[in-house]
């Protein structure tokens, strides 16, 4: 069964990269591996899930302002480009720029990405 029938990959992996990890979820390969560079890779679906679901915990209650979002669309792979500027509860702020690299497989659904991070002086 094709999943990508509401959302190309290019709009899922923007939504995993913009944090609508709800948008993102169903089209996760069961295998999925998730490596952020310089920490372990998260392997399969259920690990991947509990790390998008931690994470939108965590921001729950942060304003998040995309400064930089583009993509670049290939074959079988997405790029996501990102500069965002999160502030806390209690106005503390972070500036982080993000480089996320999505592969799918042919029935749309993501079964790898690499996520590269850096946070910037703020």
């Amino acid at each position: 069964m094709d999943v990508t029938t509401d959302l190309t990959t290019e709009k899922i992996a923007r939504a995993f990269s913009s944090h609508r990890f709800e948008l993102a979820l169903p089209h996760l390969a069961d295998d999925i591996v998730w490596t952020v560079v310089g920490a372990d890779p998260l392997i399969g679906r259920k690990a991947v899930k509990k790390a998008i679901e931690r994470t939108a915990a965590d921001l729950a209650a942060v304003t998040t302002e995309f400064q930089r979002f583009r993509t670049v669309v290939g074959e079988d792979s997405v790029a996501v480009d990102s500069l965002a500027r999160y502030v806390d509860a209690a106005g503390d702020v972070s500036i982080v720029a993000s480089c996320d690299l999505y592969d799918f497989a042919d029935d749309g659904r993501i079964t790898e990405i690499v996520s590269y991070l850096v946070e910037l002086p703020s």
